[in-house]
């Protein structure tokens, strides 16, 4: 019998390609709001889709009930970024919602689930992002909610300490997806677009995803707890190379 992975967020990006994955050694549960998309994903890697608002308690229950008593593995990559405005401007129910997905979510999810882990010997990843590294214009909300979904880890990991089970990070730089973008700038296409014109070979999120089961698949006893994954084009959120590399 496959060990149970669960991966959040699973319905397009990085979720549904780390579902892809890990689905050769693992049974995956898929989960995500967009039910639709999710059984796609699902019938996609042979897995098990389950249609879950992270920020619902009640939905949160519900997934921990139909996964039942042991899982070896939760990635928790459900999340994302809204608006990428100076403070001055910014609407911050946006803040509010990025802090309930990113990291209330999380904590919902892991907390309804850490049970099994405990029972299976399991491993938890958080998939955040360089934004928890340093700050940029306009990424005050962001920055925030990614460096408390940091501090969510590194608390879990202390507060669990002496029990089998690893707490881990993946820190990802620009990665290009058909939505995360897509979604900050509220489906301006244009401006979504341009944040990656000109960089040569972004992050995929293939990149991520085999990444992650890199991580998982390390021995029992070995704890990835923070890796930062960036393009060779960014040096750093606010330092990004244009162009074409010498040949």
């Amino acid at each position: 019998m496959k060990p149970i992975a669960v991966v959040t967020g699973a319905s397009s990006g990085i979720g549904a390609a780390t579902a892809q994955a890990l689905a050769d050694r693992h049974t995956v549960y898929c989960v995500a709001r967009r039910v639709e998309r999710v059984e796609e994903v699902a019938a996609a890697v042979g897995g098990v889709a389950v249609r879950c608002d992270v920020t619902d308690p009640a939905d949160v229950a519900h997934l921990a009930d139909v996964i039942g008593d042991r899982v070896h593995l939760l990635v928790n990559n459900a999340g994302g970024a809204f608006g990428q405005e100076p403070l001055a401007t910014d609407d911050l129910d946006r803040w509010s919602r990025m802090y309930q997905v990113n990291v209330v979510g999380a904590a919902q999810v892991t907390q309804a689930l850490l049970p099994a882990l405990l029972t299976a010997h399991g491993t938890i990843v958080f998939v955040t992002s360089t934004a928890a590294e340093a700050t940029y214009e306009g990424g005050g909300g962001y920055c925030g909610v990614k460096a408390a979904e940091r501090c969510l880890a590194q608390a879990l990991r202390l507060e669990l300490n002496g029990q089998p089970i690893r707490v881990c990070e993946i820190s990802p730089g620009m990665v290009h997806t058909e939505e995360f973008s897509l979604t900050r700038f509220d489906g301006d296409q244009a401006r979504a677009d341009a944040v990656y014109a000109g960089v040569p070979d972004p992050l995929t999120a293939d990149d991520i995803a085999s990444t992650i089961a890199w991580m998982a698949a390390r021995p029992p006893h070995v704890n990835i707890d923070r890796l930062v994954i960036r393009p060779v084009a960014q040096a750093s959120n606010f330092k990004v190379f244009h162009g074409t590399f010498p040949q």
